[in-house]
């Protein structure tokens, strides 16, 4: 008994040494531990690294439909995202195209590390030949876009000394400090991409022009792998396009287009078949083929750009053309009208396209009429509807039959809507995100898909031509604009029309020009002959030769008071004669022309 006494015992006391020892041990490492916290916080923390900010400005692309182009710069290097063109509107009289002002890139030429082309569409490629006669720069792009500049190149003879490099769609390419990874996506053109760009900042994304095609009509479907897998690694900033943002659900895929075609073909199948779409368009053109070949028919291209479009997509291997099927044009009156498809530029109504000249009677080659069956397989761009439909209107009243209207299914577009564009906001994740192409209405609803989804609104930026924005991943800000806008070319004049041309040229479309001609005394400044009234645009000469006789007579009246008083200044004379005649023929006839004297001494 006493011995098991003695063993609890001697249980007990090392139970108590044990805690003992153990509560011992646990003061100690507290006391140790915040001993070690106080010494940390004595010692000075190291600053954490913070990356340095990407400022990216916008030369185009805002507020408009084309002319796209963005300025992406970090750690002194720059890179360029497109280059494109836009149509004039109605009011840019006589103006053959609108491209960028390329002044705040020739202000920092010495750092662009180069130019990365996104797809071979005019509003992305058709600035560039304009760019490179100021700048020789590497540009970089797919196989087919770069197939379709080469070819832009040629005709403006920069071919030979452009810097042109081939990149596939999952490949990257260095540039300064940049590093541009190509990523597929499906668009109205083969080998379109969207743009990733890593640099010291972060990752930015920039979608092109996109849209989700699951059985797209060539090549896969777009690699939403490679977004989401970025979303993953995570995104500072997503350049998102916005153009068909205001449409809800899904885009159509190129296969209704197919099934379409087909019937129509099978429709008319006694008739001529004329169909307008884009040069650009490879798919659809291939679409076509496909059914020309199914219904025996030959096929033959009308319209400069696209015979040198299918050109290159032929020669690059994205046009598969069956051995025999394609003519020439001047070989269409050897076959009856059910054996032939022409496919044609003019698409949009273009002035000078050929479905607009074949409309007024004014192609050389081809003559429409009854049984013509003409498909407009493109929807208007904005701004086109008008020039669009006064085409229809001439052909239908040729008597052709004009398929345009949208219940056809003649054709999809090429970007994507609201669910889409979902999507793919999703995926990327993007901290900030940054609506482009399109116009104020598409950037706006751009913006709210993305604030449907979460995003916060101080983290989102509408810019405008010529906005500048700092992005850091620690905050993103609104900088001094730069340097931006239109210039118009007319002819081969780049530049030299600018507003003030265009405003004259609106005057003297609207109201006509007089033009006041006299020959003065060099020593007294009285009227020796003259003035003469010459008037444009104005009246019939003809029937108001009372009006020109008051206007010669006022102006007579005003040249000789001058002469009288001692004025010689031309400058002061001509300003009273546009002053006083314009408030003669405004009180008569409620208009203005533009009053042009022209004064000589003799």
């Amino acid at each position: 008994m006493s011995a098991d006494n003695n063993n609890n015992r001697k249980r007990y006391s090392g139970k108590r040494n044990a805690k003992s020892y153990s509560a011992k041990r646990y003061s100690d490492d507290k006391r140790k531990s915040v001993n070690k916290a106080k010494k940390n916080a004595a010692r000075p923390k190291k600053p954490a690294v913070q990356k340095p900010s990407i400022k990216v400005a916008f030369l185009g692309g805002l507020n408009e439909i084309g002319k796209n182009i963005t300025l992406f710069e970090c750690e002194g290097d720059i890179v360029l995202l497109d280059c494109g063109m836009a149509f004039p509107d109605g009011d840019m009289l006589g103006v053959d195209l609108v491209i960028p002002d390329f002044t705040y890139v020739e202000q920092n030429i010495d750092r662009v590390k180069g130019l990365v082309i996104t797809h071979g569409h005019e509003d992305h490629i058709g600035g560039i030949p304009f760019l490179l006669s100021k700048m020789n720069i590497p540009i970089y792009g797919t196989p087919l876009t770069i197939g379709l500049l080469g070819n832009k190149l040629k005709e403006h003879n920069l071919f030979n000394s452009a810097k042109l490099n081939v990149v596939n769609a999952g490949g990257r390419v260095k540039l300064g400090s940049f590093e541009a990874e190509f990523i597929h996506v499906n668009h109205s053109i083969p080998d379109s991409v969207a743009i990733a760009l890593h640099t010291p900042a972060g990752v930015v994304v920039h979608s092109g022009d996109f849209k989700i095609d699951c059985t797209p009509f060539v090549g896969d479907m777009i690699d939403l792998h490679s977004f989401a897998r970025l979303g993953h690694e995570g995104v500072l900033a997503f350049f998102c396009e916005s153009t068909n943002a205001e449409r809800p659900g899904y885009t159509a895929t190129e296969q209704t287009v197919t099934h379409s075609l087909d019937s129509l073909f099978n429709e008319a199948s006694k008739n001529r078949i004329i169909i307008a779409t884009f040069a650009s368009n490879v798919n659809r053109v291939q679409q076509i083929i496909n059914c020309a070949e199914k219904y025996n028919r030959k096929v033959a291209f009308s319209g400069r750009s696209m015979v040198n479009y299918m050109n290159v997509a032929k020669e690059l291997g994205y046009l598969k053309v069956p051995e025999g099927i394609i003519i020439d044009i001047d070989m269409l009156n050897r076959y009856t009208p059910e054996q032939i498809v022409l496919i044609t530029t003019g698409s949009q109504g273009e002035p000078m396209s050929a479905l607009s000249r074949m409309a007024y009677s004014d192609h050389r080659k081809v003559m429409v009429g009854e049984g013509d069956f003409i498909i407009i397989s493109a929807n208007p761009i904005p701004g086109n509807e008008k020039t669009v439909g006064n085409v229809v209107d001439e052909l239908l009243k040729r008597g052709c039959r004009v398929i345009y209207e949208s219940m056809y299914d003649v054709h999809v577009s090429g970007h994507a809507c609201q669910e889409e564009l979902k999507i793919v906001q999703k995926l990327v994740n993007a901290k900030y995100f940054i609506p482009v192409h399109g116009e104020q209405k598409h950037l706006r609803k751009n913006a709210e898909l993305a604030l449907s989804l979460g995003v916060d609104k101080k983290n989102i930026f509408i810019g405008d031509i010529g906005s500048q924005v700092e992005i850091n991943e620690n905050y993103m800000k609104e900088l001094a604009p730069v340097p931006a806008g239109k210039v118009f070319v007319d002819g081969l004049g780049v530049g030299d029309v600018g507003s003030i041309v265009l405003r004259d040229r609106k005057h003297l479309a609207e109201d006509g020009l007089i033009i006041i001609v006299a020959s003065l005394d060099v020593y007294d400044g009285h009227v020796i002959s003259g003035p003469d009234i010459v008037s444009r645009g104005f009246v019939y000469v003809r029937e108001s030769e009372e009006l020109l006789d008051e206007i010669r007579k006022l102006s007579l009246d005003i040249l000789e008071n001058c002469a009288d008083n001692n004025i010689h200044e031309w400058g002061a004379i001509k300003n009273r004669i546009k002053d006083e005649v314009s408030k003669m023929i405004s009180q008569k006839t409620r208009r203005s022309p533009m009053i042009l004297p022209i004064l000589q001494e003799v």
